[in-house]
């Protein structure tokens, strides 16, 4: 998994759990995409007091992670769900009466909302 949609999945799921500054600096940083110089300022702290945050915010997310694992359990729901979606999609239409391709293709719209969130 891309390193920064890790960072961005664990903020997602764990962040409320972060100080408020902390939040407010690592949503900053991986949510906005501000450099660090940026936020120390908009924030009047030092670029190494914004460092010093992320990192503490990251290392207490990924130990969240490891006692909890939702993103790990998230991200295989959605793998599994795409796997569905292009098992339904490879279906062969042919001698499916049209109530059932009705069906099919609300089981579709249903995986992609689930997909995308």
């Amino acid at each position: 998994m891309d390193k920064l949609y890790e960072d961005t999945l664990l903020l997602d799921f764990y962040g409320q759990l972060l100080t408020e500054r902390q939040f407010e600096i690592m949503d900053m940083h991986f949510n906005n995409d501000y450099s660090l110089g940026e936020i120390a300022e908009q924030l009047n702290i030092s670029r190494q007091g914004v460092y010093d945050n992320i990192k503490r915010g990251k290392a207490l997310l990924k130990r969240m992670e490891e006692k909890l694992g939702l993103v790990e359990k998230f991200v295989k729901q959605k793998n599994k769900a795409q796997e569905i979606l292009i098992n339904i999609k490879s279906l062969s239409k042919n001698g499916i009466c049209e109530e059932d391709i009705i069906t099919l293709k609300r089981i579709e719209e249903g995986i992609i909302q689930i997909i995308e969130g």
